[in-house]
């Protein structure tokens, strides 16, 4: 069954994410990590950051986030997350979101 996932750091920024992402070789339009379906993230205004995802079970995400999340995010500086999840009853989309 599918989950939300809300990761909130306490400290990171865009610079940061962006280097994650690329030590993971996740890149716009390339292969997602397996199990995952959605994901959005960004600085949160108080010096903060907030990652949200979807992914297909619990189980895919905190493999992923054992290997890839926790050592990668911790090499760019990042603090251990406070980490949420969460079945998913429902979705709704009107339109695909993208950065600004």
């Amino acid at each position: 069954m599918a989950v939300g996932v809300l990761m909130n750091f306490a400290s990171g920024s865009n610079e940061a994410y962006d280097r994650v992402l690329e030590r993971m070789g996740l890149t716009p339009g390339g292969p997602t990590p397996p199990g995952a379906i959605y994901h959005m993230a960004g600085e949160t205004g108080d010096g903060g950051f907030r990652v949200v995802d979807l992914w297909d079970s619990a189980e895919a995400f905190e493999k992923f986030a054992q290997e890839q999340i926790g050592p990668m995010s911790a090499a760019e500086g990042f603090p251990a997350p406070e980490v949420t999840v969460w079945q998913i009853h429902n979705t709704l989309s009107s339109a695909p979101v993208g950065a600004t």
